[in-house]
């Protein structure tokens, strides 16, 4: 049998299998992230679900480990709580990337298996172990029943032979081997990596190699464990672990001969992992940012590697670099190697383990237009951001970031390249002159239906909530207001333009966001009145031509949710269309009146 072969006959009631081949296997270590680690519990409760067994089952927390989004946090919080009920393990939010956990404290080890919700956990193939990322179903049924279905794959075999050049990294391996293979010619296969060169790598390395597989297309990229590996996991696990090898007449699919020597250190392009070229054919391009992390580059190797490029060097004027270890064992190792102030004194931003940028939950994203330079495993579009992403090798990415251009640690010039402005855009810049204006006839006599909400204190974030800042198209930030003022979370479905709204005291306190404002604008509400308003608020609105207004008493104009009022800006009389009684409100200042006319402050 090949190496993934024996390990599912190991976990399965079949002294042997084989390609095709459908067995139920037990699995080892059974996890579950953040991200999805609450779909999981939701699956347990809804179908009244047992775990199988508590001592193998844990929630790693890397998507997410600053808790910086709220839907995170509530996810987070969840599995906490579920844990506690059950006795499982979590491994919070200052641990690290789940995979490398499960190498890092013994949870998998040379032939185990594990299974949980990241579609990289196949780089466990480092040590000789399965690992699998399955979704929330699988995972639920894992924690359950301890066992999951599994169809046995063909095996490919790459011999890795040659000397290894001094200028090609690990990341450049798995590179080379992508550029190779492409993302589908190793699809579906169990690939083993062996060879004379291979005894050479060490355990970081396989698991930079192993951690792009899923980029190829493969089930898994399994190393045959050495000596080294073998030490390894048994001074992480604490007891003596039987090697596990394949057969010398193990049958497989296709057997592939590289030499190592041909390799070249490489980049994918943006937009495609396996669009891979050498790092010459993209030297020069000018980059605005840099990341070294993710489960493929986060390693102690990876911050020595960078540390080497950038120690008594700067980070380039213009271009950021965030770094993010691994694990917290990787992140205290790099602070007592004195790694870390290397990173600080070359302006680099360091963050607390993780996933970092490639899960969308820690720093490491870009924005539309910005150009990366980064060590994560993918550079789909979106994945890592708006932007176009490079994948390379972390002394690719530092020597770039301190050059300010993609380059290698061999090129890095004497003086960064810094950005240019274009003299077309000067000249544009100097060139404008004011436009005349003509005052827009913005109507100083309202009518609406109104909405009373008889409260005090409503803030910015009950008007409009942090989780939608990102948000710039006033069109799209109408939907979210007040979602998350109790009682009036579906406001925005029922409000009609031309719609008043009446409030009580310091109404719009709280942050400076402008979205507070523009959400009623954009939903076409035509009129707040309030006892008070937040100093900011006040003059954000006014700014926006957006009418606020104040009131002393309401009571005397005798309305109720739905009725129709009218509201003179330069009187300050409130009428009610159904009794015709009036109010007096403080009307517009001169100032408030020119900027309404003048359809806002610009």
């Amino acid at each position: 049998m090949t190496l993934i072969e024996k390990i599912l006959a190991n976990h399965s009631k079949h002294n042997n299998v084989k390609p095709s081949d459908v067995v139920d296997i037990e699995i080892d270590t059974r996890a579950a992230r953040d991200f999805g680690g609450a779909n999981v519990v939701k699956n347990l409760r809804d179908h009244k679900l047992s775990i199988n067994d508590p001592t193998k089952t844990f929630f790693t927390f890397d998507c997410n480990p600053t808790g910086s989004d709220q839907k995170y946090a509530v996810n987070q919080h969840i599995c906490r709580i579920y844990a506690r009920t059950q006795g499982i393990k979590v491994y919070d939010i200052d641990q690290g990337i789940g995979t490398h956990l499960m190498i890092q404290e013994g949870l998998a080890y040379p032939g185990s298996t594990s299974v949980t919700t990241d579609s990289h956990a196949n780089i466990l193939g480092a040590i000789g172990a399965f690992g699998q990322g399955m979704g929330d179903q699988d995972i639920t049924a894992a924690w359950n029943k301890g066992k999951v279905w599994f169809k046995v794959p063909e095996s490919v075999k790459i011999n890795l032979n040659g000397d290894w050049p001094e200028d090609v990294k690990a990341k450049d391996v798995a590179l080379n081997l992508l550029n190779e293979f492409g993302a589908n010619q190793l699809l579906g296969y169990a690939v083993e990596i062996s060879g004379k060169a291979t005894e050479q790598f060490t355990v970081d390395e396989r698991i930079t190699i192993s951690s792009m597989a899923t980029e190829m297309g493969c089930i898994i990229i399994l190393f045959e464990p050495n000596k080294l590996v073998l030490d390894y996991c048994e001074e992480r696990t604490g007891r003596k672990i039987e090697n596990i090898k394949a057969d010398a007449d193990a049958k497989y699919a296709h057997i592939y001969e590289l030499n190592l020597s041909d390799f070249k250190p490489m980049v994918s392009r943006p937009g495609a992992p396996h669009d891979t070229v050498p790092v010459e054919m993209v030297k020069g391009t000018k980059i605005d940012s840099a990341f070294i992390g993710s489960c493929t580059n986060g390693r102690i190797m990876d911050m020595r590697a960078a540390a080497n490029i950038l120690e008594g060097r700067q980070v380039a004027p213009g271009v950021v670099l965030k770094i993010v270890p691994g694990t917290n064992e990787v992140w205290q190792q790099a602070l007592d190697e004195g790694l870390i102030q290397i990173f600080k004194n070359a302006g680099a931003l360091l963050s607390n383990a993780g996933c970092a940028g490639c899960a969308a939950g820690q720093v490491g994203q870009n924005g539309e237009g910005e150009v990366t330079i980064s060590t994560g495993n993918r550079n789909f579009p979106g994945k890592q951001g708006k932007g176009d992403v490079y994948l390379a090798s972390p002394a690719v990415v530092a020597a770039s970031a301190v050059a300010g251009v993609i380059t290698t640690q061999y090129d890095i010039p004497d003086e960064p390249v810094y950005f240019k402005i274009p003299n077309s855009v000067t000249e544009q810049l100097t060139s404008v002159s004011p436009k005349e204006k003509k005052a827009i006839d913005h109507s100083t006599l309202i009518e609406g239906n109104v909405w009373i909400i008889d409260e005090d204190n409503i803030d910015t974030d009950m008007i409009f909530h942090n989780r939608y800042l990102s948000i710039t198209n006033i069109n799209e930030m109408g939907q979210y207001t007040f979602d998350n003022l109790k009682g009036y979370e579906d406001f925005a479905k029922k409000a009609k333009a031309t719609d008043i709204v009446i409030v009580g005291k310091n109404f719009g306190s709280g942050s400076s966001r402008q979205q507070a404002v523009d959400c009623f604008r954009a939903l076409g509400i035509s009129a707040i009145m309030a006892k008070s308003y937040g100093a900011i608020y006040e003059r954000n609105a006014i700014n926006a031509a957006f009418p606020i207004v104040t009131y002393n008493l309401l009571a005397e104009l005798n309305i109720k949710n739905g009725d129709r009022i009218q509201i003179n800006f330069i009187t300050g009389k409130v009428t009610s269309i159904k009794n015709a009684k009036t109010i007096q409100v403080n009307p517009f200042s001169e100032v408030q009146l020119d900027i309404y006319k003048n359809g806002g402050l610009f």
